[in-house]
C-alpha cells in the first residue's frame, strides 16, 4: 500500500493536462472580460442611435 501512495505522489504524467486546463481557463476569462466590454460599447452605440431616432421622429412630427 506504501508503494502505491509513494508512486502516485511522485507521478507527474498528468502534470501536463492540469497545466494546459489552467492556461485554457485563463484564455476563456480574458475572452469573456474581452467580449463583456465589447457588449457594452456596442449596447452604448445602440442607445445612441435610438436617442438620435427618437429625437428626429419627435422634431419629423412636431412640423
Amino acid at each position: 500500500m506504501k508503494r502505491l501512495i509513494a508512486a502516485l505522489i511522485h507521478d507527474e504524467r498528468g502534470t501536463s493536462a492540469v497545466e494546459m486546463g489552467l492556461i485554457c481557463a485563463l484564455i476563456v476569462l480574458a475572452m469573456l472580460t474581452a467580449l463583456q466590454g465589447f457588449a457594452n460599447e456596442t449596447q452604448n452605440t445602440w442607445n445612441i442611435v435610438a436617442s438620435s431616432s427618437h429625437a428626429a421622429n419627435s422634431g419629423a412630427s412636431a412640423a
